[in-house]
């Protein structure tokens, strides 16, 4: 009996291990499939985490670049500024420059000879000479023709060479007609008269000149003065009215 079943013990025994290692298969399997898909999670997570630093860099890298775009925003304004502020002192500058000069200007031409045009003439007066004149001719256009006679006469007596003389005549002229002095206005005028018709107020002064004659009683002289007033200034105003006025004497 014990030779009969030792080689079925044998038997079973390789069957039951044999059973055993065919059981033990699929769990190494799945053992085997866990460990790869852990490392390939671990990958996945690396992955990500490198990813979310690269990120996470890239998005310190952004943010320092729009402070670095507002700080130069802010640097280009602060210049803008500034460029702004030199350009007005510059004007400023400038304006203040042209202010003196135009001072300095002015303030020399105090004493400096220049060029003038009166009445159609023109020629050169000292700063004096000219101021002179116009102070006198500034109290004629006031009414003050009392003061503005006085003036003139001195004028004339102080400058005798001066380019003015003919226009200060008919002004003194004017203010000696307005006193009935007529027989001094008859010189000036005719002093008027006689520095030709370049100057402008020559046919006005033949005409006043005219008017002194008739107040005068001297209607021959008057006559003789208009018909060369209308011969001389044809188309002058003064002219127009010196042929009435001549018309009225025949």
């Amino acid at each position: 009996m014990q030779i009969f079943h030792s080689p079925v013990r044998h038997i079973v025994r390789a069957s039951a291990v044999l059973g055993i290692s065919l059981a033990c298969l699929p769990s190494a399997h799945a053992l085997f499939e866990d460990a790869e898909a852990r490392r390939a999670i671990l990958e996945l997570r690396q992955r990500f985490d490198a990813s979310a630093q690269e990120n996470a860099q890239m998005r310190r890298s952004l943010l320092d670049l729009q402070a670095q775009i507002e700080t130069l925003r802010s640097d280009l304004a602060s210049l803008r500024g500034q460029n702004e502020q030199l350009a007005r002192e510059a004007s400023e500058i400038q304006r203040t420059q042209n202010d003196l000069v135009q001072g300095v200007d002015e303030r020399l031409s105090r004493f400096e000879p220049a060029e003038v045009q009166v009445d159609g003439l023109r020629f050169i007066a000292q700063p004096q000479e000219r101021n002179d004149f116009e102070v006198a001719l500034e109290q004629f256009r006031a009414g003050d023709f009392a003061t503005a006679r006085k003036s003139f006469a001195a004028f004339i007596n102080t400058y005798k060479q001066s380019g003015y003389i003919p226009s200060a005549r008919f002004w003194l002229a004017n203010t000696q007609y307005a006193a009935r002095d007529y027989k001094n206005a008859v010189l000036n005028y005719r002093a008027v008269v006689n520095a030709g018709p370049q100057h402008e107020r020559a046919a006005e002064a033949a005409l006043s000149l005219a008017n002194c004659q008739i107040e005068l009683k001297d209607t021959k002289a008057a006559r003789q003065v208009l018909q060369a007033l209308l011969r001389d200034y044809p188309g002058s105003e003064a002219a127009a009215t010196g042929k009435q006025l001549l018309d009225s004497l025949k």
